[in-house]
């Protein structure tokens, strides 16, 4: 159980790699959005059909790749990837209820735009509304309309520029088999998901010699009509939820049990391992929950393999190999975030010595 991290340009770092030396890519690329005003978020990167050819080179034939984007750009980088010669496989939807929607009130902008001072609430956001249903948490009431000052912009209250993010797509993709896939398993222990490693049943359902375990995570088969129950858990779907949107499917469905959910990464959880200082503070504003990546790395990554993240940031993914008992490389061009990564590693690392 090892962990390389790398600082740098991931397209030059791939190029000193070797021929099939990885077992499958787990990354969180930028979704080109240019999120909170980072340079990193829109430089083109997760389009670039060159960088996705040098991941597809390092891959073991038959090795997955999972890779995060957002739901307004996931398509480019999807097809970045297929144009590199990845075989696109399947779309996993991470789907949250956390998320507030960053709408502009067109009746405001209209009565701004008229030199009215505005009044009434616009689109209510932040932690004291329901996730779900809106409502102001502590009085159960909802916040009065906004209404326009003037008649021009009437028949717009109400209107607004954008839907309330719930959603993450990740694609997986699988550089194609050499021969079958009996023949590719057998030559390159490559081209499988391992769907018996990833069954869960509703109660925590993996759990180390040592202790370390998964905590709340449930799975679906995504078809009514299978019935069959395996000892093991059900089959691993293709849908994610976190757990303010399973809490909301379970109060409509009388007990959802049929999906995978884990929680976002807590403050906790983002600074384990990092001193208490404001220096050494987990400030990338990106960070995926560890028991998520967990899920996918174990999805993807034979036993005792090597997990490759092309941009690690602060090192979710290298913390979840860690935990799996899985070698880990990691690649990121910021200084600071690949600082952050390496103590959060070494951190998870030394809670599983045995790599179990």
């Amino acid at each position: 159980m090892n962990y390389t991290l790398h600082c740098g340009d991931n397209r030059e770092v791939l190029r000193t790699m070797a021929d099939a030396s990885v077992d499958s890519i787990v990354c969180d690329p930028p979704y080109e959005l240019g999120f909170m005003g980072k340079h990193w978020d829109s430089t083109g990167i997760a389009y670039d059909v060159t960088l996705w050819t040098e991941c597809l080179r390092v891959l073991k034939p038959g090795g997955h790749l999972i890779a995060f984007g957002g739901t307004r750009t996931y398509h480019r980088m999807t097809c970045a990837i297929e144009d590199a010669g990845f075989e696109v496989r399947d779309c996993i939807q991470w789907i949250y209820g956390s998320g507030f929607p960053k709408s502009h009130n067109v009746a405001n902008a209209i009565d701004k735009s008229m030199g009215h001072e505005n009044r009434g609430h616009a689109i209510a956001s932040g932690s004291k509304f329901h996730a779900t249903t809106g409502l102001p948490r502590a009085s159960g009431e909802l916040l009065p309309k906004y209404e326009g000052k003037s008649e021009t912009s009437k028949p717009w209250e109400g209107y607004g520029t954008a839907l309330k993010p719930a959603c993450e797509p990740a694609v997986l993709a699988r550089k194609p088999l050499v021969g079958t896939v009996a023949d590719n398993v057998m030559t390159w222990g490559c081209g499988a998901l391992n769907i018996d490693g990833c069954r869960i049943n509703g109660a925590p359902w993996h759990r180390n010699d040592n202790g370390i375990g998964d905590r709340g995570m449930w799975a679906g088969l995504g078809q009514q009509h299978y019935r069959e129950q395996h000892s093991s858990g059900r089959w691993p779907a293709n849908v994610i939820f976190d757990e303010d949107a399973a809490r909301a499917l379970d109060e409509q469905s009388g007990g959802a049990s049929r999906f995978f959910y884990v929680a976002k990464a807590s403050k906790a959880e983002r600074e384990a391992g990092l001193d208490s200082d404001g220096d050494r503070a987990n400030h990338h504003p990106t960070v995926k929950p560890i028991e998520l990546m967990r899920y996918l790395v174990r999805l993807v990554t034979p036993k005792g393999g090597t997990v490759l993240d092309t941009f690690m940031g602060s090192g979710s993914t290298g913390c979840a190999a860690m935990l799996e008992g899985m070698d880990f490389i990691g690649i990121d061009i910021t200084p600071e975030y690949v600082e952050i990564a390496r103590r959060r590693i070494l951190h998870h690392a030394n809670q599983n010595p045995m790599g179990l």
